[in-house]
């Protein structure tokens, strides 16, 4: 993967347990398991098979709209990481900007609509 996150597991969940906690009727939906590259953290990405996913408005919402999620994930090499992700549908939100001398760090949108912040710290 381009964030040089590795898959543990791919798996579906439905259920009494699926609907308590999403707080949804009848949960179906495909799930994978992602390890962050330290090997610490771990993401849970899911696509609804049922109920049907609903739209949350545009794709090209702006970044401080309430309820919009995000993640923030550090890079070695951030201008890399954006040339890699691009051919996925990724698309930068602004530019890549520079804190002081400590990072870089941009925001790119992926083709669902969800932002992801990436940091390069400088060394």
């Amino acid at each position: 993967m381009e964030l040089g996150m590795e898959v543990e597991g791919r798996g579906q969940t439905e259920g009494l347990v699926a609907d308590r906690c999403t707080g949804l009727d009848g949960v179906r939906c495909d799930i994978a398991m992602l390890r962050t590259p330290d090997g610490h953290s771990r993401l849970e990405p899911a696509k609804y098979r049922s109920p049907e996913a609903i739209s949350a408005g545009p794709r090209d919402r702006p970044h401080n709209v309430l309820g919009t999620h995000r993640v923030m994930f550090a890079v070695d090499d951030i201008e890399d990481t954006v040339a890699r992700l691009r051919p996925h549908g990724a698309e930068l939100v602004g530019g890549i900007a520079r804190f002081e001398d400590s990072y870089l760090l941009c925001h790119v949108r992926g083709p669902e609509g969800i932002i992801v912040g990436l940091a390069e710290q400088l060394r």
